[in-house]
């Protein structure tokens, strides 16, 4: 997980992922079920020690594509829900 942000009243964990190209595949798609479980393992804690267990979140996926015209990013709110 790399950000834990605030929007409005809801907690975001953030996942950035970065590609070079697609030879490897979309940068989102780095985001598999199993890295899925762990944010969600992660927020779960980050959420009980902050004492915010009643507090909505979400989980978002920042992918960057760098091509040859220059780098796009795409956010992705609710990528996927909690396991």
């Amino acid at each position: 997980m790399d950000v834990v942000a605030r929007d409005g009243v809801t907690v975001v964990f953030v996942e950035v992922k970065a590609r070079q190209g697609r030879m490897f595949g979309d940068a989102a798609e780095a985001v598999t079920p199993l890295k899925q479980l762990r944010m969600t393992r992660l927020a779960e804690q980050y959420l009980m020690r902050h004492r915010l267990s009643d507090c909505p979140c979400r989980f978002d996926v920042v992918a960057i594509h760098y091509e040859e015209s220059g780098a796009r990013v795409e956010v992705i709110q609710n990528a996927f829900d909690a396991r």
